[in-house]
Order: C-alpha cells, then structure tokens, then sequence
C-alpha cells in the first residue's frame, strides 16, 4: 500500500513568529539596556580598529572585485571603503570578531553578539545616505543601539538552553538568524517578510565548528561571523523582493531543521524575548582571550606579581592545576602543537603560559613570534585542567553565570602557592562599575591605534555622551570613522 505526504501549507513555525513579533513589536523602555548598547557599540569599533593593525585580517577586506563604486554604500569602520551593504557586513563583521576581543554570551550555546553590528551597521548606514538621496530623514545611531539590543537577545535566548556545538554547528548560526531579524526590521520588511527570511536563514547550510577545534582550528573562525552577517543581510533583501518563505522550515517532518540537524529535538526558551541578554552581556576588557579563559589569565597574572615580588619567576614552576568548568575543558584545553594565532587563543595552556612568564596578554602574543619562545611550550607542558562541578553548576545558574577558574602552582623547590580563584571577570555584569573605566579606556587606546589626534578628539566628542551619539544620523557618525 503506497504512502504520501501530506502538502497542505501549514501555519509559519512558531518560533519564527515571536521573533518577528519581538523584532516589530517589543517596546524597549530598560534603561541599562540602552546604556549598555552604547558601550558595547564603541567596544565593537575599538575591536575593529585594533583588528585594523594585522595584516591577515585587510588582506581580507574591501570590495568583491577591486575598484566597484557603490553609490550610498556602506562605510567600513576606519577606512576608506564604501560597499554594498551585503559586503559592507562582511567587512565590519570580521574586523569587530578578528582578535576575539570583542564581547561574549555563555550559556549552553557560545557566541559573542556584537558581532551582529556588522549586518546592522551596513544596512543603517546605506539606507541613511539612501534616505538623505532621495530628501528623506536619516537613520539615528539610536535605531543601531534598538537593533543591537533585539539581536543580542534573539541569539542570547537562543543560546541558554539550545546547543547547536553539540550537534556539531557554529554558534555564528545565530548570528545569522539574529542578524536576518533585524536587518529586517532596518528594512522596512513586514512581519510575514520577516517570517520568509527567517525561514531561509535556518533552511541554509550552517557552518560546522570544526575550525574552532584541534587538528583544524584555524583563521575561518574570525570570519565566521563576518560571512553570517553578510548573508542575513541578503536573505532580508531577498525577502524584500517579496521571494517566498517556507512555513515549516524548522518542525517539516524528516526535511525540516530540527529533524535534519538537531536530532529530532525542538527548541527550548527558558524566558520570552526581552532586554535581558545586552543588560547582562560580557565585555572582554583586559585580555584578547577566549572568554572560558578570561579568569585564568586573570589569576595568572597576579601569580606571576606574586612570584616576581619574592624574587621567583616562571621557571621556579614545576605544575600548575587549572581547576575549571566543563565548558572550558570541552573548548579550550588543548595539548600538543599550535600552528596558528587562532590555535593559540582557544588553549588555555597558552593563555595562561604568557601571562605567567611576561606579565602580560595581547593580540600579538598570538603570533608567531612570541610563540616562538620555548618557555611557552614548556610551561604549557606543566598545565593541567581538572573540572570542578560546582564551577560547571554555576556557570550555567542565570542568577551567577559565573565563569570560574583557580589556578594552584606548585614550585620545584615543593612550596604550593596558595589557590587563586577568581570566579567573575572584569567584564561581567557583578563588576560593571569596576569595568566600564576600564572599558572606555580600551576604546580610546584603539582608537589612537588608527586616527591622528584630531581625528581622535573628533570622534570622543561625539561618542562618549549617549544622548549626543544616539540622536547623530548613522552616516554622519561613520563619516567620522573614515581614514
């Protein structure tokens, strides 16, 4: 007896329909939110202006086919290029995720949501010159800081119960389908044109996390997210055309999302969609170092002050115990050779190595020449990493979300040096007040990275007040981050 599928057009998923009603609908009237979409806007460009200064990354930028005109297009962040907005992303998504510095969401799934600016940067700035063209009024850098906020927490939410990494998917999947939300809305799509683009943002193929992993880790994951950016830019243009959706993209039985890639399982949301995840998001303020780390490095170096105040140094270390959580070890605990920057800032051996033998951690102890010392290696070689159960449960408890790491070192003469645990970084919402100094600091170091003093001024006198930032039109501001 033959067998058929049914073809009658279902109802669009529901999960397609409260993010497009979230993106259309949802007032934001939280206060936190909106200051700290203002700092994680300027943290954003300082990563991208810092990214600037290493060449494997320009070598990356710039249009598709050298000398194309854009009229209106989109600016790059600190420098001379003016693309389409599909490129434009790809640009800006890579220059703000290249030195791993910008900032982090921790939950059962992984990401950094800043990355999202490069999808909502180049579609505001290309539809605000497009606008003043055509006598039209421009977009405000506050329309960029309302689509930040709905982005950071369509892929936070995303991210607290559902683990993509677990069926071997890149969490730059949801930047994709945050970024197609809210470009979206940018454009002017109504709520079933969301829906469409929505649809096809999870019918793509998605990228496998392979390059985030040993033997493979390699340069793609600081790019990553600038290609999942640039395609949520062209999917919401897609649906702009009026192309059609597909309603069912995610429960279709055997040819839907959830049956073909996560194993037969639906997703989970333990809250709706609000301000949540931008009011309680990590800042990557001290350190370029994947954040399962950031507590490492920190503890490390104050026992590399500690061992230089009592005449000792790095070589007086026969082991040390990195007591963690579970996240940390499936990421980052990597033994054996690292063959490229990218290896090197997803070990935590290394992040912790450097720290302990110069006092410090930069981007550019990533590169080659820094890796060359043999007292990394070496000291690598001593580091092992043991989980610690209650620092996995508070990890994931959304009233700490802790991200804990102690380090215990035990000296070649036998003394063991007390246990240094720092549980919360610097840039963690429990040390706000303590972080954002710190935060604007790092701003302006970037800033001097890449414009004259000038320039430099110019720029500050529009950033650092939100009121004066969020009411300058999109395209003036970016015209004052060109070199």
């Amino acid at each position: 007896m033959g067998s058929y599928a049914t073809n009658e057009r279902p109802q669009p998923d529901q999960v397609l329909v409260e993010i497009a009603d979230y993106v259309l609908s949802y007032e934001i009237t939280s206060e936190l939110a909106w200051q700290t979409a203002h700092y994680c806007f300027l943290d954003a460009l300082g990563c991208a202006f810092e990214a600037l200064t290493y060449p494997a990354c320009c070598k990356l930028l710039g249009p598709i086919v050298p000398g194309t005109i854009v009229p209106n297009g989109a600016r790059v962040p600190g420098t001379t290029y003016q693309l389409d907005p599909v490129q434009a992303a790809f640009n800006t998504g890579t220059l703000i995720r290249w030195l791993d510095f910008n900032d982090t969401w921790l939950a059962a799934e992984w990401g950094h949501p800043s990355d999202n600016l490069g999808a909502i940067l180049a579609v505001a700035d290309w539809l605000s010159r497009t606008n003043v063209a055509a006598g039209k009024k421009p977009l405000l850098i506050r329309d960029v800081f309302d689509a930040m906020i709905r982005a950071y927490e369509i892929q936070g939410v995303f991210a607290l119960e559902n683990a993509f990494n677990k069926v071997g998917l890149d969490h730059v999947i949801l930047v994709k389908v945050a970024s197609t939300a809210v470009a979206g809305k940018l454009l002017g799509l109504s709520k079933d044109e969301i829906i469409n683009a929505l649809s096809n943002a999870f019918i793509d193929g998605h990228p496998l996390r392979t390059y985030r992993h040993a033997p493979n880790t390699g340069s793609r994951k600081s790019w990553a997210a600038g290609d999942a950016t640039a395609r949520a830019v062209r999917l919401a243009l897609i649906a702009k055309t009026g192309e059609m959706g597909y309603p069912s993209a995610l429960t279709a039985k055997t040819w839907g999302f959830y049956d073909v890639l996560f194993r037969g399982n639906h997703f989970t949301f333990p809250r709706p969609f609000g301000s949540y995840v931008i009011e309680n998001i990590l800042f990557k303020v001290s350190y370029p170092a994947e954040f399962h780390a950031q507590t490492a490095v920190e503890a490390a170096m104050h026992i590399h002050h500690l061992l230089k105040s009592q005449g000792k140094s790095s070589d007086d270390i026969k082991r040390i115990t990195i007591r963690t959580h579970e996240a940390a070890i499936r990421i980052i605990d990597k033994k054996g050779p690292l063959h490229n920057p990218a290896d090197r800032d997803h070990c935590i051996q290394y992040m912790v190595a450097v720290p302990l033998i110069f006092g410090r951690l930069t981007a550019a102890d990533y590169e080659d020449e820094v890796a060359a010392d043999p007292r990394i290696d070496a000291l690598r070689e001593k580091i092992v990493c043991v989980e610690d159960l209650q620092f996995t449960k508070d990890y994931h408890d959304p009233e700490k979300r802790s991200i804990a790491n102690g380090l215990t070192v035990e000296l070649n003469d036998g003394t063991v040096l007390d246990e240094v645990v720092v549980e919360y970084p610097i840039g963690h919402k429990r040390r706000r007040q303590e972080g954002i100094p710190e935060l604007l600091k790092k701003f302006k170091t970037n800033l001097a990275r890449r414009f004259p003093e000038k320039q430099q001024r110019l720029i500050l006198e529009h950033s650092l007040d939100f009121n004066t930032i969020a009411q300058m039109p999109v395209h003036e501001y970016m015209d004052l981050l060109v070199i």
